[in-house]
């Protein structure tokens, strides 16, 4: 069995495909490069996909302050569908006519969403309660009440509108929520939304178009030549 390398340190930007946890790929790496720990600064959703950041070797102690940097996502809204968890993953739990909603009121309405403002967590999060994550009492069919938090919204920026899809560009604070968005978002319309697409673009200074792919956890000398000194 190869020696456990103690030297490799650094943060490594991942291309997270759709089926995998953020943790699954967390733990991918940590065997491909034979270390001690490495862990990931912000959960993707196992059908998202985009850029995760992982910590390698001693660099995990880190891990709190690449957790509170800004992040840019581009997503999906299906309007007309609620879901219990906020994407197609989810089981539905209604569904409305949406054909009277044009694109002038999709962006009256997410411009409001811009600045500072309060946004209650979804159950299926990976929050904490009680020493429980959220998502696992959901699973039970457990809802618990969720304080609202600020989250600060820099760009809610609509890109299309197209027989109920809407295609957005969201730059915000850690800790929000796109599911929350698509939620409140399709309340205020009258209608209901989900999320059927998520992508991370950034992460602070980071992008994705750097980041190495699922192809690339093969080639064990490409991943420790884009191990990033912080």
């Amino acid at each position: 069995m190869p020696e456990i390398s103690e030297t490799l340190q650094g943060l490594l930007l991942i291309d997270k495909p759709a089926g995998l946890t953020s943790f699954a790929v967390a733990h991918k790496i940590k065997n491909i490069l034979n270390v001690k720990k490495t862990g990931h600064c912000g959960t993707l959703d196992p059908a998202a996909t985009g850029l995760l950041l992982i910590l390698v070797g001693r660099a995990v102690k880190m891990q709190e302050t690449f957790m509170k940097k800004d992040k840019v996502y581009t997503s999906s809204f299906l309007l007309g569908t609620v879901t219990d968890t906020g994407d197609l993953d989810g089981n539905i739990v209604s569904k409305k006519d949406f054909s009277d909603i044009t694109q002038d009121m999709i962006e009256k309405e997410l411009n409001r969403f811009k600045g500072e403002i309060l946004q209650t967590p979804p159950m299926y999060s990976a929050i904490n309660h009680n020493g429980q994550k959220l998502y696992k009492l959901a699973r039970k069919g457990i809802t618990v009440e969720r304080k609202p938090r600020k989250v600060f919204i820099k760009e809610a920026k609509l890109l299309s509108y197209n027989n109920g899809t809407i295609d957005v560009r969201i730059e915000c604070s850690s800790g929000t929520y796109i599911r929350s968005i698509a939620a409140d978002l399709g309340e205020v319309l009258g209608c209901g939304a989900s999320v059927s697409a998520l992508r991370r673009e950034k992460i602070d200074i980071y992008d994705v178009k750097d980041a190495v792919t699922q192809k690339d956890f093969g080639d064990k000398e490409k991943i420790i030549a884009n191990i990033k000194s912080v």
